[in-house]
């Protein structure tokens, strides 16, 4: 079997063809899309190919290849670009087929056009100085490549234009056979000339890097680009500043179906740790640090495989549609991990994410988190504190936001929102009653269609100045139980409150 990984970034308008040309192949494929953060259709579209789609933890083609690896079950995996539509309809054998045959371990393509400014001026003179046994070939700087899991998962993945002569010269360095493969005539885009430039400076700092003779003090810098990679993160955001409302989402409460670090604990042995942590008393930022530790280890693909077993709440993608048709801006907030909450917002087709965030280094969880900054307000923590936080930077009145969420834990957000929607509560009752402006007692949201057409005051809001045994033994390679463990869970939580909200 051979997994295929397609990193994508705003190629909604390709994407599905591209996947529909890779699935022509005669070999046993599993087909993973590698979202980066995309602000287009692009994981929409992949979506409607029944392919797996994955976020990335941050932008990054580098990181996108890497983390595509990680979630890959098949030792052969082939990249392919996801913005070409002249791929052969043999591409993948033709990638593939001097690996089967155990006639190398990594395949770098060429293909019939001839090469480009940076492969001619930077890449090949500097190949033939300081990596001459790798110089002959004739596109190094090709994505479309092929390669043993068990090669790619000891090479390092550069986050920019370096990546493709990267992998060349770091399977070089592994003594793997490496061979070409002429997949025949291929159209892309051409670049504009500040691209280019920029290409041109990352792919020879590439080089560079990475020979040994080179001393590292005189090596430029990536300091800034890191940066500016943290800055893009978030430039989703910038578009809200163009709505006046939005309805914001409880990711844990009235998206999943179940807690996402609970189950998370279970899966990955640390349900014991998470107990303890949750009734040691600490404060809420403490807890969440801690809760952290419990993940140190896990890479992004086993994170993101346990939020793809948990059940959603039925017709999510549907309300997500209809309210951005209404001229919403629509996503998600969560104590929990950013790198989690946006890749469910792209599953969706949602618009931004509310998080806090956990460290990764190689895409591998350090134990570390750092709370957002849009959730504190001096030494309080609380999420209700973005709010503010939104209506300073993206300039929408929190009268004209809808929260839902679950009712007890949300309360603040649920009274200070314009309209506060409880959703399939926990703990119904005089709690919920007091703070929700209006309660949804079944599992369907639907209902919140028709709040989102009504204004505050139809709801008679008030202005803020007056005011799991069951899955013990899932670990991350066998989580098919988890989305039967998660309905079970809504029905021991609709027999639990059947008296109040029997619908639920």
């Amino acid at each position: 079997m051979i997994s295929i990984v397609i990193p994508v970034l705003n190629e909604g308008a390709t994407i599905r063809q591209v996947i529909k040309t890779v699935k022509k192949t005669t070999r046993k494929i599993e087909i993973i899309v590698v979202d980066d953060n995309s602000t287009d259709n692009t994981v929409e579209e992949a979506m409607k190919e029944h392919v797996r789609v994955i976020t990335s933890s941050q932008r990054g083609k580098g990181i996108s290849m890497r983390e595509g690896m990680m979630a890959a079950k098949h030792d052969i995996i082939a990249y392919v670009d996801g913005d070409i539509l002249t791929y052969p309809d043999n591409i993948i054998d033709l990638l593939t087929g001097p690996i089967e045959k155990d006639e190398a371990d990594f395949v770098k393509s060429y293909f019939e056009r001839q090469a480009g400014r940076v492969t001619q001026l930077v890449a090949k003179p500097l190949l033939s100085i300081l990596f001459p046994e790798i110089a002959h070939f004739q596109q190094p700087l090709s994505g479309m490549i092929a390669a043993r899991k068990s090669f790619l998962s000891r090479v390092h993945f550069e986050n920019d234009y370096g990546v493709d002569i990267g992998l060349l010269i770091d399977m070089h360095h592994l003594g793997a056979r490496i061979t070409e493969a002429n997949i025949g005539k291929v159209e892309n885009a051409m670049q504009t000339w500040e691209q280019l430039s920029k290409m041109s400076r990352e792919v020879s700092r590439t080089i560079l890097r990475k020979a040994e003779n080179i001393p590292q003090e005189n090596l430029e810098t990536l300091g800034n680009i890191n940066l500016i990679r943290e800055q893009m993160e978030y430039s989703i955001l910038e578009s809200i500043d163009k709505l006046q409302k939005m309805v914001i989402f409880n990711l844990d409460h009235a998206v999943f179906t179940q807690d996402y670090m609970q189950w998370a604990a279970v899966a990955f042995g640390q349900e014991e740790g998470l107990q303890e942590i949750e009734s040691a008393g600490h404060s809420e930022v403490t807890t969440l640090h801690l809760k952290a530790t419990l993940f140190e280890g896990r890479n992004i693909a086993e994170l993101l495989e346990v939020a793809d077993a948990i059940p959603l709440v039925p017709g999510i993608r549907e309300i997500v549609r209809e309210l951005k048709k209404r001229g919403y801006a629509v996503g998600l907030i969560t104590d929990g991990f950013g790198t989690v909450a946006r890749h469910i917002k792209n599953q969706l087709g949602m618009d931004f994410v509310f998080a806090n965030k956990l460290h990764l280094v190689n895409s591998v969880a350090t134990g570390e988190f750092t709370i957002a900054d849009y959730f504190m307000k001096g030494a309080e923590y609380s999420r209700s504190n973005m709010y503010p936080y939104i209506a300073q930077q993206y300039h929408i009145n929190t009268q004209n936001i809808i929260y839902v969420g679950d009712g007890k834990r949300d309360s603040k957000l649920l009274t200070e929102a314009g309209i506060g929607v409880a959703f399939c509560p926990q703990y119904p009752g005089n709690v919920v009653e007091k703070v929700a402006d209006k309660i949804i007692s079944g599992l369907s949201l639907a209902p919140l269609l028709d709040i989102a057409q009504a204004s505050p005051a139809k709801f008679g809001i008030k202005l803020p100045a007056i005011s799991k045994k069951q899955a013990r033994n899932i670990g991350v390679g066998s989580l098919i139980g988890l989305a039967g463990a998660g309905l079970l869970y809504l029905a021991v939580r609709q027999m639990r409150n059947k008296k109040e909200m029997a619908a639920c």
